[in-house]
């Protein structure tokens, strides 16, 4: 059983959604063993790659890297500064 079965991570989830290591490695522009690696030991996704995947295996950023991508609430942008919802012009 290949190393991306093993885990549920959302890193082995795109990887299995991309087909194999292999593919994967090839959607990314990185090396089969260097997507081993980071399955094998655990490591998250390189941040500037998670754009990519998302986009590539619907995979959301918030998933792959919930550190950089944390989830947001609704409540919690309505409370941002800048995000006054009430402030917004009526679209045309």
């Amino acid at each position: 059983m290949a190393v991306e079965h093993k885990s549920d991570s959302a890193l082995a989830r795109a990887v299995r959604i991309a087909g194999s290591q292999s593919a994967f490695a090839r959607l990314i522009g990185r090396a089969q063993q260097t997507v081993y690696d980071w399955l094998s030991n655990d490591k998250p996704l390189p941040a500037e790659h998670v754009l990519n995947v998302e986009a590539r295996t619907g995979i959301s950023r918030h998933e792959l890297r919930p550190d950089l991508y944390p989830q947001v609430s609704a409540a919690e942008v309505r409370r941002s500064p800048g995000h006054d919802l009430g402030d917004m012009e009526p679209a045309r």
